[in-house]
């Protein structure tokens, strides 16, 4: 995984990879290149390589992330019982299909029974699932599956929108085309006036 920090004396970047798999992904990646047509040994592309080797690491740390803990971390028993909305949860994945990106956003409610989490550990959560090679339908499933069984609230809501870059780069080619994708519990499945006000929330520009 890759970090960065500013100390005060200017940016600083640390990195911290495991070897033995940057290595091995490393030379796969070098024998790709040869079997493309290009050479790896020219300037341009002598560290592509191991570039790709890590970069590949951090497209899918999520592997290495546990979203229930996350959630956990920062529970908090509280009597609050109305609709907790964090929408707008920026997300960048990896389709499995094509191993191309697909990149959006999440909207995700949840309305508590006896606790709540932090606000940040919902856009962690969106982004240990969304870090792995992924299909939308899968992810959005996930997410909610996961709020649900960890803090066990009244209902839980997820939307995805996301473009496909596996349908605009090849294939169909169309550029403009949105996925969208919903998953409901509790409350959110069984009361359709709480699901539109959820809707309503997510398309409401308050901010």
């Amino acid at each position: 995984m890759e970090f960065s920090l500013n100390n005060g004396k200017g940016y600083v970047k640390v990195e911290s990879y495991d070897d033995e798999t940057t290595n091995h992904l490393a030379r796969i990646y070098e024998q790709s290149l040869r079997l493309l047509g290009e050479d790896p040994t020219r300037e341009g592309l002598e560290k592509t390589p191991v570039r790709v080797a890590k970069a590949m690491q951090f497209l899918t740390q999520g592997y290495n992330m546990k979203p229930d803990e996350i959630i956990r971390s920062a529970m908090f028993r509280e009597d609050y019982q109305q609709m907790v909305v964090v929408k707008d949860i920026e997300l960048y994945s990896m389709c499995e299909h094509h191993m191309l990106p697909f990149f959006g956003k999440a909207h995700v409610a949840y309305i508590p029974r006896h606790h709540i989490t932090g606000l940040s550990k919902i856009a962690r959560v969106v982004e240990a699932f969304a870090r792995r090679l992924q299909v939308q339908e899968r992810l959005t499933t996930q997410i909610k599956d996961c709020i649900q069984g960890t803090l066990n609230p009244l209902g839980v809501a997820v939307v995805i929108e996301a473009q496909h870059m596996c349908m605009q780069m090849r294939g169909v080619q169309k550029q403009h085309s949105v996925t969208t994708t919903s998953d409901f519990t509790g409350a959110f499945l069984k009361n359709v006036a709480t699901r539109d006000e959820f809707f309503n929330i997510i398309n409401s520009r308050l901010h």
